[in-house]
């Protein structure tokens, strides 16, 4: 029987190691490799090509949704399971829109995360019991048979990816010459996109944008 490989891409060793250690017991799963952020996960996704990637969602350099993201347009079929703190309906929606196959709360039983994988390497949408159960109840709420547009000053509906990207590594502190030299763009190019996100955003310092990012779970800062 062939393995089903897997990559962990949490910033917590802790996280990867337990769950590397859970996997590897499993009959016909082996984990491969292992990424501490949303960057770096890229980068073991392009070098290895696994079968299904767990990702944790709030990640420094790259969050998970934006590492997916750019996972999910070199590789459309990539199988990834989000497993998040996050059961906000903005970050399921997300994920799903990217194309994300799973998604998981952190406090979710080990069995569940095992249902999940064999779920999507079928082809299948998995969503954990908690999350389920808040969309149906949303859902139930409606008026309509569709969910409300997103609130107006959501991330996810302001921003373009880009910018969402560039603000999380403003938030986490970086200069302007950093992120330039990061995302191999010029820094004047940087700083355009700086005005344009606190333009759209209305708000006037690096403080406010650090603010907002948390809150907006862009980085957990």
């Amino acid at each position: 029987m062939s393995e089903n490989t897997v990559i962990i891409a949490d910033d917590h060793k802790i996280v990867r190691e337990g769950l590397r250690t859970l996997l590897d017991k499993l009959p016909g799963f082996k984990v491969i490799g292992e990424a501490c952020d949303g960057s770096q996960a890229f980068e073991r996704a392009c070098e290895l090509q696994p079968d299904c990637i767990i990702m944790d969602i709030s990640m420094p350099v790259l969050n998970g949704l934006e590492a997916s993201r750019q996972i999910l347009q070199k590789f459309p079929h990539q199988n990834i399971i989000a497993l998040s703190m996050h059961s906000d309906r903005r970050f399921v929606l997300e994920a799903l829109k990217i194309g994300i196959k799973g998604y998981l709360l952190k406090d979710s039983a080990f069995e569940e995360l095992h249902l999940a994988i064999k779920t999507v390497m079928n082809n299948q949408i998995f969503l954990s019991l908690t999350i389920s159960d808040m969309l149906a109840r949303e859902f139930i709420k409606q008026s309509q048979s569709q969910f409300q547009p997103e609130s107006s000053s959501s991330a996810f509906v302001v921003l373009s990816p880009r910018e969402r990207e560039i603000l999380q590594l403003f938030a986490e502190g970086r200069s302007t010459k950093e992120i330039a030299g990061h995302l191999n763009i010029s820094v004047k190019t940087i700083e355009t996109h700086r005005k344009q996100i606190m333009d759209k955003l209305n708000i006037h310092s690096i403080a406010e944008l650090t603010k907002y990012a948390i809150r907006e779970g862009l980085t957990s800062l």
